[in-house]
């Protein structure tokens, strides 16, 4: 069966035929590919068409697909057993590691997603605090938990609405909505809500609604005004985590958060997600403390074992090369679209990740995106997708470079894309 035959096919036993709604295409003038194998930077569909891949499963394949040393780590773990429920070295292994390069974070806890995560830290900051409500801003993602959930209202500073059915008015009223930059907004919900708020969370890379350049010295303000309200600033490193350095936005500002979450690349490829933070603060969560949280599948050795063997690679010498090959990817792609029918479009990039959008404009707020980048994004994604470059399906998600997008792989995009 080709990809058109499974997706409709798919559609009879799954909502809308996808287990995540951006892998549905929507609104785009095609169909969902269905992946049958991947390698290094490429992967191919079921009619045996091969694609170069900037998606990477949105992010945590650093290494690219089927990086042989962690898979040969993986097949022998699982010829070992693949899941247990109980205690095991792997996690402790990993979790050594990411604490004794992160020098503010002492203790972590291992969870099966970035949504999971951020669930659990928002629950940590209520727990450790005493108080209810959370700072969010206007376009960013911190996975589907309900309070995460919230758009800003009436487009007044503080007011939310729920952006999904489901989600309870009076959860809504816990987060309160901020646009990004704006530092007289933030001191003026914490002087309305005083005594109120346990946290800001925050992307310090905004990369999950267009790629946000948000500058340092508003960073530093969130650090100061947290300090002086007793609040916890969280940062969400889901996707900044491990890929702009090792640790991450904090380690390359070197902004100090109270907690951080993390995703992704922390897993190798596999499902995870963690919240980490100083001893204090960790210590709240059960068994030690009265926050709770659970997990069947909570590191689970596929998982710990593949970011393990992932992560100890990332030295200086990867980062330098990554970004090598960032840059490399980025001018191929700058030119092409200054020479063809997207001269109206920039590249926004920082470190491995980048962002087509339709605009030569400086873009630090959800609301400097442009009105029409859904539009314009349909025939630049249909374009690039017909001559074998993969990017994610959606406009405002971000393309991925890998250390395997390679001087080899960098030679085919520019044949491809001049083809």
């Amino acid at each position: 069966m080709n990809s058109q035959q499974l997706f409709e096919k798919s559609k009879k036993f799954v909502p809308g035929g996808v287990h995540s709604p951006v892998r549905s295409f929507k609104g785009l003038h095609t169909t969902p590919r269905f992946v049958n194998r991947a390698k290094g930077a490429y992967i191919v569909d079921e009619e045996g068409k091969d694609y170069i891949d900037f998606c990477m499963s949105f992010g945590p394949l650093i290494l690219g697909h089927q990086d042989e040393e962690v898979k040969g780590h993986l097949v022998e773990a699982l010829n070992r057993g693949w899941t247990y429920g109980a205690c095991e070295k792997y996690s402790l292994d990993l979790a050594e590691l990411i604490v004794s390069r992160i020098p503010f974070i002492d203790q972590i806890r291992f969870v099966n997603s970035g949504t999971e995560a951020v669930m659990t830290a928002l629950r940590l900051a209520r727990g450790y605090t005493g108080r209810n409500k959370i700072i969010k801003f206007n376009g960013c993602y911190h996975g589907h938990t309900d309070g995460m959930l919230i758009k800003a209202g009436s487009g007044l500073a503080g007011t939310a609405e729920a952006s999904s059915l489901g989600v309870t008015p009076h959860t809504a009223e816990d987060t309160l909505i901020i646009d990004f930059a704006d530092e007289e907004a933030v001191t003026k919900c914490f002087a309305d809500h005083k005594g109120e708020i346990a946290a800001i969370i925050v992307e310090p890379l905004p990369a999950n609604n267009g790629l946000m350049d948000l500058p340092q010295s508003y960073l530093e303000f969130l650090r100061k005004i947290t300090k002086e309200n007793d609040s916890l600033l969280i940062f969400d490193e889901v996707i900044s985590g491990f890929r702009v350095a090792f640790g991450g936005m904090a380690e390359k500002t070197g902004i100090t958060p109270d907690m951080v979450t993390y995703g992704k690349i922390i897993g190798g490829g596999m499902p995870v997600g963690a919240v980490a933070a100083k001893e204090e603060i960790m210590q709240k969560l059960a068994p030690v403390g009265s926050v709770y949280q659970a997990g069947t599948l909570s590191a689970n050795p596929m998982a710990m074992i593949a970011g393990f063997h992932t992560l100890k690679r990332l030295d200086d010498d990867f980062y330098i090369k990554l970004q090598e090959n960032s840059q490399n990817i980025a001018a191929l792609f700058k030119k092409w679209l200054a020479e063809k029918d997207y001269k109206d479009y920039k590249l926004v990039t920082s470190s491995s990740l980048f962002w087509p959008a339709p605009t030569h404009n400086w873009m630090n707020n959800v609301n400097d995106i442009p009105a029409n980048l859904t539009e314009r994004f349909y025939n630049l994604f249909q374009e690039l997708l017909d001559k074998g470059i993969y990017l994610s399906p959606n406009a405002y998600e971000v393309g991925f470079v890998s250390i395997a997008h390679d001087e080899s792989v960098k030679e085919e995009l520019k044949k491809r894309l001049w083809s």
